[in-house]
């Protein structure tokens, strides 16, 4: 299997060199939340659930709702995210601008789709299965920063001082719960370090960060989703009875069992979740054919080569394969990041060196999931913090443009073959159907069952919209 480069996240800009802001290049994340390896009962996923649900993070509940919960279609079941952040340039993909002057234009020609449009000719896999997708080209945005874009795409509010709010995944886990053992809200392999987490919902409905990459192929494992090396199940199933034996004892001497009966819960799901063997395969590439991995490109290089003067390819493949087999297990919202998009200087090689792996993996996703009868079901999601400068800069490169940009969409109910909204002729700003990323939200949130306008309360008393002032674009619904 291949490996792949490091992906960057995004980050407010500083200085500027040809692999775009000096903070998008440096940032690094603190740990969340450590796990740990397993312990000598092989329990320590009960430790994590206990530790999420035992916080100091104040209980949300619902405050009041437009709409009675279960009103709504339940049309997509699980959301397979895929963020290209940095900033994706619209030119060089989905929106290309071929009669506009050339440093607008950009140094791409185009490739028509099987539906009559054209794509850059970066995405001419990508335009093979067009009538299954969703183009949105006049996202709107607010500000063009790394951090703040980033967490309003995540959340559908700009950062504030006073409150943290919880990301779309969080709120899907709160919303909806587990489908199965598989926790809901995952990330490949961690989450970008600006798209918020639980804000002020329980940190049970955080995140699971796989913790490795799944472009290690065989090597690839995840964190503490299996027994430790030389304990087998029949072992582990013994030892869970005789912790089961001592908590009856100490439960019949306890005045207050709750607490027990409480950790005993914690206990059982992580116990369920390393004795089951659908999900432990879940995490693993069993099964797989040579096909498919060819179907998602993961032989396919860029065109720029690595330190050791070599063409590599980058890994999405094999992540996108994971989030495909995580969906069908039952996990609702899987995010990946990929590429490292903040081209400032060189628009050109950038998408030299991470557009044909995406290319192919976008085609080999969306094919893999309507063969499998699950596009229907799920949602395919390719975003971006904001997209880049209709004019190309002294450096060959783009900045950053918050108020005209691209995002994909497949599956989920979505309307296939539409490209929603026109841009003007150079793509700064909407002529057509500008389209409020406060909208968009709304629109995949309706889609999952979830009534954006639900109010949850915050600090135990204060009333917060899921989306604010956002509103259905029944437009771009099948």
């Amino acid at each position: 299997m291949p490996r792949s480069n490091s992906d960057s996240v995004s980050a407010p800009c500083g200085s500027i060199d040809q692999r775009g802001c000096s903070g998008f290049r440096k940032l690094r994340r603190r740990d969340a939340l450590v796990v740990g390896s397993l312990g000598a009962l092989g329990v320590s996923l009960s430790d994590l659930f206990r530790l999420r649900a035992t916080g100091d993070e104040p209980q949300s509940t619902p405050y009041t709702s437009q709409a009675a919960r279960g009103q709504l279609p339940e049309r997509i079941k699980s959301i397979i995210q895929l963020n290209l952040g940095g900033g994706f340039p619209q030119h060089e993909s989905f929106d290309p601008k071929p009669e506009a002057p050339l440093e607008y234009r950009g140094s791409f020609g185009v490739t028509k789709t099987n539906t009559g449009e054209i794509f850059s000719d970066n995405l001419t896999k990508t335009a093979s299965v067009a009538d299954k997708l969703t183009v949105l080209r006049t996202v709107v945005g607010k500000v063009p920063d790394h951090g703040i874009a980033t967490y309003h795409l995540s959340t559908g509010y700009s950062p504030t001082a006073v409150i943290d709010y919880p990301s779309m995944g969080s709120l899907v886990s709160h919303e909806l719960g587990p489908r199965g053992n598989l926790p809901p809200y995952i990330a490949i392999p961690k989450r970008n370090a600006f798209s918020g987490n639980t804000g002020f919902l329980p940190s049970s409905y955080g995140v699971f960060e796989i913790g490795d990459d799944p472009a290690k192929g065989k090597a690839f494992k995840v964190r503490d989703f299996s027994l430790p090396e030389g304990l087998s199940l029949d072992r582990f199933r013994r030892r869970n009875a005789a912790r089961e034996l001592i908590e009856k004892r100490i439960r019949a001497l306890e005045t207050e069992p709750s607490t027990l009966d409480t950790m005993d819960g914690f206990y059982a799901k992580a116990y369920s979740i390393l004795t089951s063997a659908e999900t432990q395969r879940a995490f693993t590439f069993e099964g797989e054919t040579d096909e498919t991995f060819a179907l998602y490109g993961s032989d396919v290089t860029g065109k720029v080569k690595a330190p050791d003067n070599k063409y590599h390819p980058k890994g999405l493949a094999e992540r996108l394969i994971i989030a495909r087999r995580l969906v069908e297990a039952g996990t609702r919202f899987v995010t990946i990041d990929y590429g490292a998009w903040d081209c400032h200087v060189d628009v050109k090689k950038c998408c030299d060196d991470f557009m044909a792996p995406l290319d192919h993996a976008i085609c080999g996703l969306v094919t893999d999931l309507d063969r499998r009868g699950l596009l229907d079901s799920t949602l395919f999601w390719v975003t971006s913090e904001f997209g880049r400068t209709p004019k190309i800069n002294k450096d060959s490169g783009r900045d950053h443009h918050a108020r005209c940009y691209s995002m994909m969409l497949a599956g989920g109910g979505f309307r296939p073959g539409m490209i929603h909204g026109t841009s003007d002729s150079v793509a700064n700003e909407p002529a057509r159907d500008g389209l409020p990323l406060e909208d968009l939200l709304y629109t995949i949130y309706h889609g999952l069952g979830i009534d954006a306008d639900k109010e949850l309360v915050a600090f135990g008393t204060r009333p917060i919209e899921i989306i604010k002032d956002g509103k259905l674009v029944s437009a771009i619904l099948s």
